[in-house]
């Protein structure tokens, strides 16, 4: 529909020069909205200044940083003009205008229909009734496309975001740093779900709920100015009257209105808090079964819900009151103002015929005419006060966006401040990478690096190291000294912060925990992880290879028990503690990496099963660095590397026959330091049946 046919309808005709006063009326009403709306829309999406990632948490408004924030996300979900998702944008935009173009039609059909029955015209009526169905057909399509157009815009938004999120949270181990080197984001999975739907289901629903309306009230007040004109009516009184309505109803609300992006974006924390507590208590329960904790993680779990219910309730009880001030202002205030502004031309009108009769000397004293043209008005009129009203509440919507565009916003900043090694802890002591790493071929060299936790606590003030190929290294020491945190930061999961570390590329170690990760998917994806299937054939490796491999580990029975390498079972509770730590080892022989990190991975195997693995790493060349507490893998090893827990430390060759000499001897002591107390209490019994004196070293 074009404003030329409108034109043939009689909705747009000729107007005069007066018709500039109701044109300026309606750009100051579009101002108003703009400005007091939306303010800094258009000077801000100028701007190329980029919020801070290091600052706290501030107040979440609808102001200048939202809009910056807000401008970011929007380059990443339509990158260019020639992306499926601005296609979509344009076809909905598309959609939006006709559907405006089709009410100021049925509008103008309406009051025709109206028409016909006071003239009792049974011919026209059935006419008129027709096309008013006919139209109905493209209009329910264009209303239903609409609603499509917006769920498709909110898909493609939200899956822009989410590979870049993925693309970010998996790019230099930022999944395992920014939850335990940075304190900024508590929950990152529900930003990476649930934020980002809401944040790109908010943001399509609110370009649909902003832009229709926007039109709306631009092309029909300039109908029913040019509705007005053509009666010969110029009175400003309806048009001054609608904006000081306007006016007055948008700064009641926005004084009145409460701050619902920071209540949204708290909503969205609780909710977050509440889901950890679930999964913390699944990935724990076993340890809580143990304990009888079930009471503590109650009460734990109850006190986060309750926090949730407060906060959603807190939110439902502000809206109640705002949305009855709401409701009232724009139903019944400009309800009331709307009988008036729509009576007014009418009263007034001084209408004629083209031969020149005015319009009150029909046959029926022009009743017929004004009806029509008070339907057409009227529904003209209740659709623009509609898409002002609209207009005007979408403002509690932005305020809900900047909440979820703050929460997504945070989430991309902290994943590249944790990528560039910049990292943020409430602790007082910051992890702040100082040292430096240089990549080598197959040798681990340190020089006065310190072991560092990401709270800051120094293990070990500085450790100097140096091992080379067929050095196989063993760590002890007492619990907390600092044998594993050694790991952590050759595998650099851990950043140094301080001194020289020369270690081979990531990929070129291996590092096999006490207990192993099972991974979703087949009993030959466990063997091969982190590979898939797919790398797995471009190694040109098949299952024959596999097969040497789990005899190596004694885990052939495991496979033709469970059916074959392509079974599939949660492998980590169908696997026995030994099979899963011999699952880890196999891993060694599928990969070969130079420098196997080996974590008291052997501790649920059997010694013969543990040794001849051990025996077969060593002789395919690979260094091992292994962290145990078992004597019978002293053999194996070149040199041993101990902590004392003080933060001292001593790296010797190790003497095996020596140490188990020494061993064996500390076990003699222990047995009889046992036996001290048993020997102090009977000699205290016989001394006094002598009637003998206690030696005084008894007594003290």
């Amino acid at each position: 529909m074009t404003l030329s046919k409108l034109n043939k309808l009689n909705v747009l005709e000729q107007g005069s020069p007066k018709k500039i006063a109701a044109g300026a009326a309606l750009a100051i009403v579009s101002y108003y909205v703009l400005r007091k709306k939306l303010p800094l829309i258009f000077s801000l999406l100028k701007s190329n200044k980029k919020p801070s990632s290091d600052s706290t948490r501030k107040h979440i408004a609808v102001n200048k940083e939202f809009f910056l924030k807000l401008k970011s996300l929007v380059k990443l979900m339509i990158p260019s003009v020639f992306s499926k998702e601005f296609m979509l944008l344009m076809l909905h935009t598309g959609s939006l205008v006709s559907r405006t173009f089709l009410s100021i039609y049925v509008a103008t059909l309406d009051g025709r229909i109206v028409k016909t029955i006071v003239e009792k015209n049974l011919r026209k009526f059935i006419l008129m009734l027709s096309v008013w169905l006919l139209i109905a057909v493209p209009a329910t399509f264009i209303n239903s496309l609409i609603r499509f157009l917006e769920c498709q815009l909110a898909l493609v938004f939200r899956t822009r975001l989410v590979k870049h999120a993925y693309k970010k949270y998996f790019k230099k181990q930022t999944y395992y740093r920014v939850s335990n080197l940075d304190g900024r984001l508590s929950n990152a999975d529900q930003c990476l779900t649930e934020d980002i739907n809401a944040f790109a289901s908010h943001l399509a629903h609110l370009y649909s709920h902003l832009t229709k309306p926007f039109l709306d009230v631009s092309l029909m007040t300039y109908s029913l100015h040019r509705m007005s004109a053509s009666k010969g009516v110029y009175s400003r009184t309806p048009a001054m009257l609608g904006l000081i309505v306007i006016i007055i109803t948008g700064k009641v609300l926005r004084a009145v209105s409460p701050k619902f992006g920071t209540l949204v974006a708290d909503e969205a924390q609780k909710k977050g808090d509440l889901r950890y507590m679930h999964s913390r208590i699944i990935t724990n329960a076993e340890e809580i079964a143990f304990l009888n904790g079930h009471k503590v993680e109650h009460n734990l779990l109850k006190r986060s819900y309750t926090a949730l219910i407060k906060q959603m309730d807190k939110i439902f009880w502000k809206k109640l009151w705002y949305v009855q001030l709401e409701q009232f202002l724009m139903k019944y205030v400009w309800s009331a103002s709307g009988l008036i502004m729509t009576a007014i031309p009418i009263m007034n009108s001084k209408a004629r015929r083209s031969d020149g009769r005015l319009i009150d000397d029909d046959p029926d004293g022009g009743v017929s005419e004004r009806t029509m043209n008070f339907t057409t008005a009227r529904n003209l009129l209740t659709t623009t006060a509609d898409a002002v009203e609209r207009i005007m509440s979408s403002y509690k919507e932005i305020t809900e966006l900047a909440g979820y565009t703050d929460r997504v916003s945070e989430m991309f900043s902290v994943f590249s401040d944790v990528a560039e090694g910049r990292y943020v802890r409430e602790s007082a002591n910051q992890l702040v990478g100082g040292g430096t790493v240089i990549a080598t071929h197959d040798a681990i060299e340190l020089t006065n690096v310190p072991i560092v936790t990401p709270n800051g606590d120094v293990v070990v003030p500085s450790l100097n190291l140096e091992i080379q190929k067929d050095m196989h290294l063993l760590i002890t020491g007492p619990n907390g000294c600092g044998k594993s945190s050694l790991f952590r930061i050759l595998s650099g999961l851990w950043p140094i912060t301080g001194g020289l570390m020369k270690t081979p590329p990531p990929e070129k170690m291996f590092y096999i925990p006490q207990r192993p990760y099972m991974t979703i998917g087949t009993l030959r994806d466990q063997l091969i992880y982190p590979y898939t299937g797919e790398d797995m054939k471009k190694l040109g490796i098949n299952d024959d290879s596999l097969d040497e491999i789990v005899k190596i580990v004694k885990l052939n029975h495991v496979v033709e028990r469970e059916g074959g390498w392509d079974a599939k079972a949660d492998w980590k509770d169908v696997l026995s503690g030994g099979e899963k730590q011999r699952v880890g080892m196999a891993r060694i022989f599928f990969h070969r990496p130079r420098i196997a990190l080996l974590d008291e991975c052997t501790s649920a195997v059997s010694i013969d099963v543990e040794g001849d693995i051990y025996e077969r790493i060593k002789s395919m060349g690979i260094t091992m660095l292994t962290i145990t507490h078992r004597p019978s893998l002293w053999k194996f090893h070149t040199h041993v590397l101990q902590f004392d827990g003080t933060g001292e430390w001593q790296l010797e060759k190790l003497d095996n026959s020596s140490r188990l000499t020494l061993n064996e001897e500390k076990k003699k002591l222990e047995e009889q330091l046992r036996d001290i107390p048993l020997i102090q209490t009977r000699l205290k019994d016989v001394c006094t049946m002598l009637g003998d004196d206690i030696p005084t070293q008894l007594t003290e």
